[in-house]
């Protein structure tokens, strides 16, 4: 705490995102500023950031957990306790890259599971890769499990980069929409005065990149290149867009979240089953037409869901890197990478963790009902301190 105050902490970001494709780790130091009863974090200073590979076995072990294959106890108990300890060293091993020494982690963790907003017992999340081995691997104190207080507090849990937002782009002009391209997609829109708000479109990498592992034989399609050299088939893309979550939206400022539990490898199948009914197998097509998907996705939630078009929608993310993706959104909005505003599109997120790290060891409350429909008031995460030296 008195290295934050002081403007001197070094805080890592940590995280491994929907696609499990490796580790994000950014490196900050947060700005701070008194407020009565406290202080809060206003604005980040970025270091450095990198994306580190998981190890090989662990990397197979997570594709097998992510692509619905059911993990026993034991199973569960072991993959947190290593995803734990990679976390922690892919921090620590950027900040001695750099000559830095950490005083803060915050690791998002990798979700599991998460709810789709339609568990009818209510909503539940579960992000593996327990913060006390994140701990021990990076050597100092760390903030973990986000999302639960948000789930507790009566909120969906997501998403939650919009309650972020504020310090990562502090002096983008307000108001600010900025949309995440990761396994799934999701908008966040900061007005001139209010609360955030926020909610998911539907899937991104999610569907690209499991296509591309499916017809490909290969993790992504790099740049596009793929969907770029086909043509959408207008009637598949029609049944697509028929899935119910499409058209789910609420008025603007209503919470709205999805995940791998609906847009996973069950509805990959459903789609090809879908295309093959209607003869189209080509995978240049496929892929060009789930590109047409997310980008329609994309644009009709933004319009149900802001209170007016943006000037501008900054893009984040693994997407922003797919041209073909890039292409069909600019067809329907006036999108730019977040680079124009200064944040580099891979580390928005776990910019995004080291702040909520930040905001909840000094005590900031971060919750919004506009943005994930949790109760005001509330701080996420919960503290692994830091080994006490006597």
């Amino acid at each position: 705490m008195r290295s934050l105050e002081s403007g001197e902490a070094i805080v890592a970001g940590v995280l491994s995102g929907t696609s499990g494709d490796g580790i994000d780790v950014a490196l900050t130091k947060p700005r701070v500023e008194p407020v009565p009863g406290g202080w809060r974090v206003i604005s980040l200073e970025s270091l450095a950031f990198a994306t580190q590979p998981f190890q090989e076995t662990l990397a197979k072990r997570l594709r097998s957990a992510l692509d619905s294959r059911p993990l026993d106890a034991r199973g569960l108990a072991l993959i947190s306790r290593d995803l734990g300890r990679a976390f922690g060293a892919a921090a620590s091993a950027l900040a001695q890259e750099h000559g830095l020494s950490l005083d803060l982690v915050g690791s998002h963790g990798q979700t599991l599971w998460h709810h789709d907003d339609v568990e009818p017992s209510g909503p539940a999340s579960l992000q593996v890769g327990d913060g006390d081995w994140v701990a021990e691997a990076a050597g100092c104190a760390v903030v973990s499990d986000f999302r639960q207080r948000d789930l507790a507090a009566g909120g969906l849990g997501a998403p939650i980069s919009a309650l972020a937002d504020d310090a990562i782009f502090p002096d983008a002009p307000r108001p600010l929409a900025i949309l995440n391209l990761g396994g799934l997609a999701n908008i966040s829109w900061l007005p001139a005065e209010g609360m955030p708000l926020a909610f998911d479109t539907g899937p991104a990498g999610t569907l690209l990149d499991g296509l591309a592992r499916r017809l490909l034989d290969a993790p992504f399609d790099p740049g596009g290149a793929a969907a770029l050299a086909g043509r959408p088939h207008s009637e598949l893309l029609a049944r697509w867009l028929e899935h119910p979550f499409f058209g789910s939206h609420g008025p603007p400022g209503s919470p709205r979240s999805t995940g791998r539990d609906t847009f996973g490898e069950a509805w990959i199948d459903e789609l090809l089953a879908g295309a093959s009914e209607w003869g189209l197998k080509e995978t240049p097509d496929l892929l060009a037409c789930a590109v047409e998907l997310v980008a329609e996705t994309v644009a009709r939630a933004l319009a149900a869901g802001l209170p007016e078009p943006p000037e501008t929608l900054l893009v984040a993310g693994g997407g922003v890197h797919n041209e073909a993706l890039m292409a069909a959104l600019r067809e329907r909005l006036p999108v730019e990478s977040s680079q124009t505003a200064g944040v580099d599109p891979d580390a928005r997120e776990a910019l995004v963790f080291a702040t909520l790290a930040a905001r909840c060891v000094l005590g900031q409350a971060t919750s919004a009902p506009s943005a994930t429909g949790a109760a005001p008031g509330r701080v996420l995460g919960k503290i692994s301190p830091a080994v006490v030296r006597r």
